[in-house]
């Protein structure tokens, strides 16, 4: 039982993950991977105020969501005036970045990482934050669906899909673009500061570039631009790496194949079905639902 409960946690942490980065490269077409860094200073906001200043775990969890949506103007703000692979370069530099910098920081324990996080839940400590993981994953994931099937969400489509006949319009194609980047940094952090109270320990490595391949192969292979598609990949690639730990491969195999898994899948699905497993529908524009 322990083992299924913390296997749902996983799920509902990257059930968030992976829908706040499908608002930011699905519905608002910004090619950046740099979410996991929003998803390191959530946890690594919440290690500091829950070790060094006993915060209750709601406002630091909070807090993390303030810190990583106001981090994202760091990297939005400069950015986001340039588009395609000068963006995914940007994304790239600013999450290697800052990793480097919490690496040698003292206060957030540096390279050999920050320990003695509070537990927090003292009976069926497993199964109460996997129940919280996955009701907060519901809440983000019908918060995002009602976001995309109002006006907001169909100015955000129409400025993914031409943002020329957008600004002819004369809308504000860079404060929307700030927006999203923004809320979905900021809930990025939320899940964050819940897998700092749930492992108890962080390290900068937990949050390197395969994190960025497995949150974007959920989305790629469960649909972008789909409410639901990356609740489908999230449940999909967290559980196909524990279906291959029943073969008993040596870790030194393990760590690699799941490497490879990740982007094996991204090309074959951006090849043989670029819509992914769940497409998104196209009623929006005649007011229906990305689904």
């Amino acid at each position: 039982m322990e083992y299924v409960a913390s296997l749902l946690v996983l799920i509902g942490l990257y059930i968030i993950l992976a829908s706040s980065f499908n608002l930011i490269i699905g519905f608002g077409g910004l090619i950046s991977i740099a979410h996991p860094i929003f998803f390191a200073l959530g946890a690594y906001t919440v290690g500091v105020l829950s070790t060094q200043f006993g915060l209750h775990p709601v406002l630091s969890i909070a807090a993390g969501f303030v810190v990583a949506m106001l981090a994202s103007f760091m990297l939005s703000l400069p950015s986001l005036r340039i588009s395609g692979d000068y963006l995914l370069i940007t994304s790239i530099g600013f999450q290697l970045g800052l990793l480097e910098i919490i690496k040698n920081l003292d206060f957030v324990g540096g390279a050999s990482g920050l320990g003695g996080i509070p537990n927090v839940v003292q009976e069926n400590r497993s199964l109460v934050f996997a129940a919280i993981a996955l009701g907060i994953s519901l809440v983000v994931v019908l918060a995002l669906r009602a976001l995309v099937r109002g006006p907001y969400g169909r100015a955000i489509q129409a400025m993914r899909d031409d943002e020329l006949a957008f600004l002819a319009l004369g809308r504000n194609a860079m404060n929307i673009k700030i927006a999203i980047f923004a809320v979905g940094s900021g809930i990025a952090g939320v899940a964050g500061g819940l897998y700092a109270y749930y492992y108890q320990y962080l390290t900068p490595d937990q949050f390197q570039i395969l994190q960025s391949a497995m949150i974007l192969t959920m989305v790629v292979v469960g649909g972008m631009g789909s409410v639901y598609g990356p609740v489908v990949g999230a449940v999909l690639l967290l559980l196909l790496p524990e279906a291959i730990t029943f073969l008993n491969l040596p870790s030194a195999i393990m760590g690699p194949l799941q490497g490879v898994i990740f982007t094996s899948l991204v090309i074959l699905f951006l090849f043989l079905r670029p819509q992914g497993l769940v497409p998104a529908s196209k009623r929006l524009s005649a007011g229906g639902s990305h689904e």
